[in-house]
């Protein structure tokens, strides 16, 4: 490419910045729909043809545009802009810049700070258990450039576990420190992140995120109890996408909570403060927060999921 001072701006040349979906990426290759880990699914830029005038509204586009997702992803460029009637003048920063807020979107826009977060899902356990119990929810976006737009965004899927009611004995606390322990679990584009401290993390797979999913479930997180008396008791967190990631639209978080201890069973004669079924569970709750990047730092408006729903809840005493 001649893009260089001294040369003439040739109209292919303005049109690689703008388009190419090779490196070096063009802007609408990793600020428009997109392919692979590249993709905002933000309004493309047009291109010129052969022969065009390159005009002042169209630097300004591919300028603002950039500008736009740099704010966004917080990712530091020159800015500039041209008039009608300005001399037509090389910016030898143009190239640097776009390969900079490319590789932040490939990236997952880890430096992004327009995020909010929504409640978008909860299951119940439909009652305390002494074996396990096992929750699953999906989250569906309405096509796989939006859903690809929402983790390269830096959006996240939170999973945050809880507990509901209370039932007598030590497992109460077992639970209660588990959920704790897990935190927010945040499943991202290429990570994942705890935010929880204490138990014993037996595994997780932190390192891998939306764009390692399969469409077979894989465990990104156990936690198991250290309460002496209690280590078979765990929860460990599960996701799966409906397709490749390329193409994917639904993604399926699974909790599985283990009751591993098998207290003794008091019985009548023996109850001075003592629970009479210290085996039973409490009920476990699976929540489901999505972490969506926003409209107040450049993106055109806020990417969110479609919808979610329970895909399975059940117990096994």
């Amino acid at each position: 490419m001649a893009y260089s001072a001294g040369d003439a701006i040739l109209d292919d040349e303005y049109n690689v910045f703008v388009a190419s979906s090779t490196d070096p990426f063009g802007y609408n290759h990793f600020a428009g729909v997109g392919a692979g880990i590249y993709g905002l699914n933000q309004t493309a830029i047009a291109t010129v043809s052969a022969g065009d005038t390159i005009e002042a509204s169209s630097w300004n586009s591919l300028f603002t545009g950039l500008a736009n997702i740099a704010n966004h992803t917080n990712t530091s460029i020159t800015a500039s802009s041209v008039s009608a009637g300005d001399a037509v003048a090389i910016r030898s920063a143009l190239v640097a810049n776009l390969a900079s807020v490319a590789a932040a979107v490939a990236a997952g826009s880890t430096g992004a700070t327009a995020l909010d977060t929504a409640a978008i899902g909860t299951s119940t356990s439909g009652g305390t258990f002494n074996t396990n119990a096992i929750q699953e929810r999906s989250v569906t976006f309405a096509s796989s450039a939006v859903m690809r737009a929402f983790f390269n965004g830096g959006g996240a899927i939170r999973v945050d576990p809880a507990i509901s009611g209370s039932v007598d004995g030590d497992k109460d606390t077992v639970y209660t420190d588990l959920t704790a322990a897990v935190g927010n679990f945040d499943i991202e584009a290429h990570n994942c992140v705890r935010s929880g401290s204490g138990e014993t993390q037996t595994s997780a797979d932190l390192g891998n995120g939306f764009y390692d999913a399969t469409t077979s479930y894989v465990s990104k997180l156990k936690m198991t109890s250290d309460n002496s008396g209690y280590t078979g008791n765990t929860i460990e967190i599960f996701i799966k996408l409906n397709a490749a990631p390329a193409t994917a639209t639904v993604m399926t978080i699974k909790m599985v909570t283990t009751d591993g201890a098998d207290d003794t069973l008091f019985t009548a004669g023996n109850l001075s403060s003592i629970p009479a079924n210290p085996n039973e569970a409490p009920a476990m709750v699976l929540n489901i927060i999505e972490v969506f990047p926003d409209d107040s730092q450049g993106l055109a408006a806020d990417i969110r999921s479609a919808s979610n729903a329970e895909v399975s809840n059940s117990v096994s005493s």
